[in-house]
């Protein structure tokens, strides 16, 4: 006589006993928990708040130039909060990608010049480099399991003090010479700092890149399995280890996501103004990293959008200029930037116990 064998797991399962709840990734979920769940939503509140107090307190404020120059704004700061934002959300920060895109932009001039060959030459070289500080830095921080605070930081001060010594030492001042004269700098120019004209009113074609950005990031965080393992390492780094995540190639990844970012900007830089100050830069990382951090993003890994980090560069870019249009002194401009933070954290926060609440 054989006996039967006992039902499996899956099968005992199928359906739930009175009172026993299904598995919850078999419960459909209403929109507004879907909506309370998403990381950006604080920021999409928060940047009709300041989109709504400027369209009051600045008459300018709704005209379509200053629209332009809100997103051109908005955009020099997003094209690097994209990338930091995913870096973020791996758990990790980078102190040195503000002087990464002025040493980016260096590189891109001063071998264009030094070497007299088509500045496209000097592009393709900056890339290379820039590319590799972002390894360097995940090499390091995987290495070492030093904080990422701690090398970036490194990075920084090495970073500085390359712009100014290379600087100095090939030009004779703290500026680069002037490359305008020399072969594909109108055609790199068109790539990196070109007017689009949109019903008469002219649109930086930095926009795009940021757009172009946000898109790729998003793909990437929501379609793809490296975007699993993003979030998978800023969660718990052990754990995704234990199921064969590879940790240290995402994070490597990440930083030179960040080294990408800081080069487009860089030659943005360049081809916008021609010459470069060795010193600028210094501060932005924690620009980028607040307009992350306003876009959804923890401090402690594992939440967070592209998107939002697009919102909270948006959010940066209409306080910045809304301040000018409003004629207000400018010297404020930080006691708000450092307001909207606390205000975003408090906020998201606030946004994540009613989504854990409603689950």
């Amino acid at each position: 006589m054989t006996a039967s064998a006992p039902a499996s797991a899956p099968e005992r399962d199928a359906e739930p006993r009175p009172g026993r709840p299904r598995d919850e990734r078999l419960l459909k979920t209403s929109p507004l928990k879907r909506l309370l769940g998403r990381p950006e939503l604080g920021s999409v509140v928060g940047a009709l708040a300041v989109f709504l107090f400027f369209s009051i307190a600045a008459d300018s404020f709704l005209r379509a130039s200053s629209l332009s120059t809100v997103l051109y704004a908005a955009s020099t700061i997003g094209i690097m909060a994209v990338p930091v934002a995913l870096l973020m959300i791996g758990g990790e920060f980078d102190l040195s990608a503000g002087v990464l895109v002025t040493f980016s932009a260096l590189v891109s001039s001063m071998f264009s010049y030094q070497m007299t060959a088509n500045v496209w030459v000097g592009v393709g070289v900056s890339l290379l480099v820039t590319l590799a500080v972002g390894a360097f830095n995940g090499i390091m921080l995987s290495r070492t399991r030093l904080p990422s605070f701690i090398v970036t930081l490194g990075t920084f001060l090495m970073l500085t003090g390359m712009n100014l010594g290379f600087t100095k030492l090939i030009s004779g001042t703290v500026s680069t010479k002037s490359i305008s004269d020399m072969d594909g700098f109108s055609s790199a120019r068109a790539v990196f700092a070109a007017t689009l004209t949109l019903g008469g009113v002219g649109f930086k074609i930095t926009i795009l890149w940021w757009l172009a950005l946000v898109a790729l990031a998003s793909w990437i965080l929501l379609r793809t399995r490296a975007g699993n393992w993003v979030f998978a390492v800023g969660g718990n780094k052990e754990a995704a280890r234990a199921v064969g995540v590879p940790v240290a190639r995402t994070k490597t990844g990440l930083y030179m996501g960040v080294a990408l970012g800081a080069w487009i900007s860089g030659q943005h830089l360049l081809f916008s103004y021609d010459v470069v100050q060795s010193g600028e830069g210094v501060g932005n990382e924690l620009i980028y990293i607040i307009a992350a951090v306003i876009g959804g993003c923890l401090i402690t890994g594992g939440h967070g959008s592209a998107a939002g980090s697009a919102v909270g560069a948006f959010i940066f870019g209409m306080t910045s200029k809304g301040i000018v249009f409003a004629e207000w002194n400018p010297d404020w401009f930080k006691f708000f930037l450092g307001a909207m933070l606390l205000l975003a954290t408090l906020l998201n926060a606030w946004v994540r116990k009613r989504a854990e609440a409603t689950k």
